[in-house]
């Protein structure tokens, strides 16, 4: 699994927000043509990106099980998860360079973001004898 997470600290762009339309067509482009490529190697098993978190919710389970919403992150959050990829690859390298070229996706003035991509291995069932 690749996630891409976006920080406000380290970063020397402006969030999303505040781009171009053409900044963000130019973006959203870029991650289309990314799924489509691995999609055709046969590497993709899913991808999606999220809403910034503004729209986020936190959800507990309260008295009697009844879900207990607040919104969220909270305000002193500077981080927030952006989109993921779910890849199926050969080996972890080749996870590790389809996260790279992710990094690169287009920013303000068409730069590369080089935004921080997690790589998790995602863990298998466990072994019969448990």
């Amino acid at each position: 699994m690749l996630l891409m997470q976006f920080s406000a600290a380290g970063t020397d762009f402006p969030s999303i927000d505040t781009w171009t339309p053409e900044e963000i067509t130019a973006h959203i482009a870029f991650m289309r043509e990314v799924n489509g490529k691995l999609s055709a190697d046969g590497e993709l098993v899913q991808a999606e990106g999220l809403a910034g978190p503004q729209q986020a919710r936190i959800v507990r389970a309260g008295a009697g099980g009844a879900p207990v919403v607040t919104e969220g992150p909270f305000a002193e959050t500077k981080e927030f998860l952006a989109g993921w990829w779910i890849v199926d690859c050969e080996t972890p390298q080749r996870a590790v360079e389809i996260a790279a070229h992710i990094s690169t996706a287009p920013g303000p003035g068409g730069r590369p973001l080089n935004m921080p991509i997690e790589v998790h291995p995602i863990m298998s069932a466990p072994p019969q004898e448990m």
